[in-house]
């Protein structure tokens, strides 16, 4: 018998012994694993061959997806049909998304469910619930340390709230996405506990050492991540009387992927958000999954093994949810995130297009797009088939993520210019109507990421404070640019809650002890319903910036060329102030132009003339009107902060 037979005569045993009818009801799935085990089964020896129970742990991961399928319910099955139909079904230009916390938003889950309207009537059609699961209260990180990954936090409602929750979104046509944390658990989840108490099965689960001489080779190489708040990636626990890594903050226990037990526990737990009826399973910080001495434990190749295991278990239990892997890394190592070699397009499906996010906040500060520019060849090395999140900003801080060679490679300074940057968005440079703040500088380095609500980092919070009429225009400009940039892309464009309706800095996080050191909860705000009626008062601030937003919104849903499709070409730089894209499907094409200077900015009429026929009209969806193109000594002018969304006609 070859070793392929025997797989798949293993294979069958384990069907048998968990009563899957293969024939009958089951036969999707079964022909689902009989096509990947053999994938599964490589992928799993790729990292833990030399595991001596490596064959009875990947006897206990089928019988895994066997009860991840049997727990899937009828009507998770028919969605995995209809999205199956559909393509990739991600890709589609009709999904607009909002990330929010359930508590700063609405209270709670249930009364989540009576703002649907509001989303419904913005447009959003695909909701990010930031973590939901139980965390202690102080030592929570948003919602990141997590102490039991099957229960709904009691502040937020119940697991039957969530599914009721998630049932009135698929009525409406909407779709979901939550967070799993697989890099890390609370100290207080039930496997550190154990570990606490001296069990060595559960001390297995974490990195966890008698005397620092392991430890003090992991840190020669490990950077620290919040070198404010948290110094370090080890604390000596005195319950168990060992040093226990520590990544992030010294309540979050890094899990141990080198034990096969450890990845099986948390696929699991991937099946069972799965199984609620999850869209997208949003994956915290892959980079750091796994762990070797030597190096940065960050973005290692094993993590992406790891990764596309997970991948192709979902694929066979679970098929109609895709994967986020939340990677905010340089634009070269996040494409290895979408999968590498015979596996490209095969790990995650999503990534963050976090370095274009920050990207555009240089070109707000600077008003010159040359450095964006210079970073694009990487970033359209995306594959067919993948997608990103595109975004102005999210519930992280802004982190610079782009090489110094990008910068030296436009004839500008980067310390200097990174210096500028920081400064313009803490509200330091002269002038700056920027109102932020830097969050985890590193006095060794130099470096710095910066906090701020869209708004505040636009300039509307500095205005409203000096009762500036023009500067709230303006403000608001930059608030439509800024999203107009981010939703025509290419991607699935994720507005964060309160942006939509112009929300600035909210500083109560200061006198709240459990999150005064983290200053991103600036940009976090609790939603106040009574000022949210505002956006159906002409004339108010709120009413403008959601009026704006809904519209963006709008126009994306009618526009099938902006679907992700790899469709996407940079217009050269005829104007260094002015930046501008191309998106076509087929015979649709659409200009997308944008003056990111606060002076009028002209571009030559022969910016649309360079890519097939040359146009003799265009039309711009944003103000509805009509434009002739004329020769190309002439110019297209474009106001201070203002955008064109241009289809040739």
């Amino acid at each position: 018998m070859t070793f392929d037979q025997q797989l798949i005569e293993n294979t069958h045993r384990v069907l048998s012994e968990n009563k899957v009818d293969i024939s009958g009801k089951d036969k999707n799935f079964y022909d689902r694993l009989i096509t990947g085990v053999d994938t599964i089964f490589g992928l799993f020896q790729e990292i833990y061959r030399f595991h001596p129970k490596s064959e009875e742990l990947f006897g206990q991961l089928l019988v895994t997806l066997i009860q991840g399928y049997k727990s899937r319910g009828k009507d998770l099955r028919k969605r995995d049909e209809e999205k199956e139909q559909k393509g990739h079904w991600y890709l589609s230009n009709e999904l607009t998304g909002m990330s929010l916390y359930v508590d700063r938003f609405a209270g709670n889950l249930p009364n989540m469910g009576e703002k649907l309207a509001y989303l419904d009537k913005l447009g959003v059609n695909f909701l990010h619930l930031m973590p939901l699961f139980q965390s202690p209260e102080g030592e929570s990180d948003g919602g990141y340390a997590v102490s039991d990954f099957r229960k709904v936090d009691e502040r937020f409602g119940s697991i039957d709230d969530l599914i009721v929750l998630r049932k009135k979104m698929q009525k409406k046509g909407m779709y979901l996405m939550l967070d799993i944390v697989l890099n890390h658990t609370s100290h207080h989840h039930e496997w550190a506990k154990k570990a606490k108490a001296g069990d060595p099965f559960y001390q297995d689960y974490y990195y966890m050492y008698d005397n620092r001489w392991i430890p003090n080779q992991f840190e020669e190489q490990m950077p620290d991540i919040f070198p404010e708040s948290s110094p370090g990636n080890f604390i000596y626990d005195h319950d168990c009387k060992k040093w226990v890594m520590t990544v992030f903050h010294t309540y979050q226990w890094d899990l141990n992927f080198t034990n096969p037990i450890v990845f099986r526990e948390m696929l699991d737990n991937i099946l069972f958000y799965a199984n609620l009826g999850v869209d997208v399973l949003r994956i915290d910080a892959p980079a750091f999954i796994w762990k070797q001495t030597g190096t940065a434990c960050q973005n290692l190749p094993q993590a992406h093994t790891l990764l596309k295991l997970i991948k192709q278990c979902v694929l066979v239990s679970a098929p109609g949810m895709a994967l986020l892997g939340e990677a905010i890394v340089a634009p070269k190592e996040i494409m290895k995130y979408f999968g590498t070699g015979d596996f490209t397009a095969k790990e995650c499906d999503f990534a963050y297009n976090a370095t274009q996010m920050a990207l555009q906040w240089d070109m707000l500060a600077s008003g010159d797009t040359r450095v964006m520019l210079a970073c694009q060849h990487d970033i359209l090395q995306k594959p067919y088939g993948t997608s990103w999140i595109t975004y102005t900003r999210c519930h992280d801080d802004i982190g610079l993520g782009y090489d110094d060679s990008k910068i030296a490679e436009v004839g500008k300074n980067p310390y200097q210019h990174r210096r500028f940057l920081k400064d313009y968005f803490s509200g330091a440079f002269p002038n700056s109507p920027a109102r932020g703040a830097l969050f985890s500088s590193n006095p060794k380095t130099g470096d710095a990421r910066i906090s701020g609500s869209l708004a505040s980092l636009c300039g509307l919070e500095k205005a409203l404070w000096e009762n500036d009429p023009h500067g709230i225009d303006t403000s608001i400009q930059k608030i439509s640019l800024m999203q107009a940039h981010s939703f025509f892309l290419g991607g699935l464009p994720i507005i964060f809650y309160g942006d939509e309706a112009g929300y600035t800095n909210d500083y109560s996080y200061q006198t709240d002890p459990g999150k005064s050191y983290d200053n991103r909860w600036m940009h976090r705000p609790v939603i106040h319903w009574e000022k949210n009626k505002k956006i159906g008062e002409t004339g108010t601030i709120e009413n403008r910036v959601f009026t704006v937003t809904q519209k963006l919104i709008a126009i994306r849903k009618k526009l099938a060329v902006v679907g992700d499709h790899k469709n996407l070409t940079w217009l050269p730089p005829h104007n260094i102030h002015v930046a501008g894209y191309l998106r076509t499907l087929g015979d649709q094409k659409l200009f997308a132009i944008f003056n990111f200077s606060g002076h009028p900015a002209n571009l030559t009429w022969h910016a649309f003339k360079e890519h097939g026929v040359a146009p003799k009209k265009l039309y711009d969806h944003w103000t509805e009107k009509e434009f002739e193109v004329g020769p190309d000594h002439e110019h297209l002018v474009l106001g201070s902060y203002e955008f064109l969304l241009l289809e040739p006609r």
